[in-house]
């Protein structure tokens, strides 16, 4: 195997791998060597190494024999979260109900990613039913931040965000129901991107809360991510809540690339009792930045703040309680013993296949649809969320992004959560505005603390302007990359 060093971009990769200096099957080598020596980290669940190698030679041969029909995302290795459906290969959703199961088909993402030859290394840990915002409650137990190994990644796509964090792939795909795929990048530093709800097909992405749920893109940096959206966004026949719109050449910079943006932050946000002061002090030096490179940034009141986190889970356990009522121990799944009828049966299989954070949003979801509760919980919840969309489009009249603190704490040490669920509940409250409203947000790696810890910033737009805000925060790393080389 030739010598493979880091790559930062799959340009990068495609280049080097043109000029014969490496070939697609000593980068993969590469990659798996990695996985390898972090097999502590536990952030594969699965790894195709048979199937990755025997790809890489396909594209190799194709490189020799007809670059021209090569994809567009040939050289890309890439993850796929335990979510997501890939045909003949095991899904679980990183939970004992579904360990064993294998797919009968691909998510339409898959289908779209290997037409244009991307190579995939693996399947990603995750929390349980995407269910988590630390990595640990999944069944195959947690994954650990590569930059301190006592803390957690984040999630519920912990191990995604890992497997990018330690060089383990280029790029990862996982899935952002409330901050899933921004929040771990934040605390593993790398690039998260969550797009307009009904962007990318959610076709083969085992559902936890149906109007929330999309999937999102990991990668070192922001280039990575517009090219991997171009093939995996737009239309598809099997999502009836995909959008039509046209996909947009996100790799290629917008029409207003570098025209000066007005920016809106919540001061609630900012200055909120929960926030770590490093971060708080952090995120008011990026926006001093910004304001140093000629960008408007202004204060803009945000009453919500603290509905949005309650409203957030009050409607997704309603929705994970209808659509994880599906495995019952019947079609698939796990299935229990021993059993004397069927109501024993979907009892015991429930309470033998779900752990204990699933079991609890399940039976939270089922207490807030409960008759008697109904109006007082989620029709409330649904009238608090249409206020924040409200407010949403009242700012993205005068604004071009909102701006946020991507987490506000750094991650806890693993185990921590189980002593202090709540905090780990409130880590979200800057992330499930997005997915509340359904818009586009990015989370960027902005610092680096003494101790290693990066931390993260958030910004949104509003929806389908996934084009405008991916070209300015391919400008911002730009200038930072300007700037690091003058230091």
């Amino acid at each position: 195997m030739r010598v493979v060093r880091k790559f930062s971009s799959l340009k990068e990769v495609q280049s080097t791998v043109r000029k014969g200096k490496i070939s697609c099957q000593d980068l993969v080598k590469f990659y798996l060597k990695n996985i390898q020596d972090n097999k502590n980290l536990n952030a594969f669940v699965e790894v195709y190494t048979a199937e990755a190698l025997a790809q890489a030679k396909v594209l190799d041969d194709k490189l020799q024999q007809a670059p021209e029909k090569l994809g567009k995302l040939f050289g890309l290795v890439i993850s796929i979260k335990d979510v997501l459906c890939y045909k003949n290969h095991k899904l679980s959703a990183s939970s004992k109900m579904l360990d064993g199961f294998e797919s009968l088909f691909s998510a339409t993402v898959i289908e779209r990613l290997l037409a244009e030859d991307a190579i995939i290394i693996g399947r990603t840990n995750c929390d349980e039913f995407a269910m988590g915002s630390t990595n640990e409650t999944s069944y195959f137990g947690a994954t650990k931040n590569a930059a301190d190994t006592t803390r957690v990644p984040g999630g519920s796509s912990g191990g995604a965000a890992v497997s990018v964090q330690a060089d383990m792939c280029l790029a990862a795909l996982g899935s952002d129901t409330g901050g899933s795929v921004r929040q771990p990048a934040a605390w593993c530093g790398v690039v998260g991107f969550k797009p307009t709800y009904g962007r990318i097909s959610r076709h083969g992405l085992l559902a936890y809360a149906s109007s929330f749920d999309q999937i999102g893109i990991f990668a070192p940096k922001s280039d990575d991510v517009a090219s991997i959206l171009e093939v995996i966004a737009g239309a598809d026949d099997y999502d009836s809540t995909v959008s039509e719109k046209t996909v947009e050449q996100y790799s290629e910079p917008s029409k207003d690339a570098f025209s000066k943006k007005k920016i809106a932050y919540f001061p609630e946000a900012i200055n909120h009792e929960g926030i770590d002061e490093n971060i708080r002090t952090a995120t008011l030096d990026f926006i001093e930045q910004l304001r140093s490179e000629g960008h408007i940034v202004e204060e803009v009141s945000f009453e919500y703040i603290d509905y949005l986190v309650p409203t957030y889970y009050v409607l997704t356990t309603a929705e994970s309680s209808s659509n994880l009522s599906r495995y019952d121990g019947v079609r698939y799944g796990h299935r229990a013993e021993e059993v004397q009828n069927l109501e024993e049966l979907y009892r015991k299989s429930r309470t033998e296949g779900f752990g204990k954070e699933v079991k609890k949003r399940i039976m939270l979801g089922t207490f807030v649809l409960s008759v008697g509760y109904y109006d007082a919980y989620f029709t409330k919840a649904q009238q608090v969320r249409q206020l924040i969309k409200d407010k949403k489009n009242e700012i993205f009249g005068d604004y071009d992004f909102i701006l946020m603190p991507t987490t506000p704490n750094f991650p806890p040490t693993l185990g921590a959560s189980e002593k202090d669920p709540i905090s780990t509940y409130l880590a979200d409250i800057y992330t499930v505005f997005a997915n509340l409203v359904g818009v586009p947000a990015i989370s960027i790696p902005i610092q680096t603390t003494e101790h290693a810890l990066p931390i993260g910033v958030q910004l949104i737009a509003n929806d389908f302007q996934e084009h405008k805000l991916l070209t300015f925060v391919r400008e911002l790393e730009r200038l930072r990359a300007e700037r690091e080389l003058v230091v």
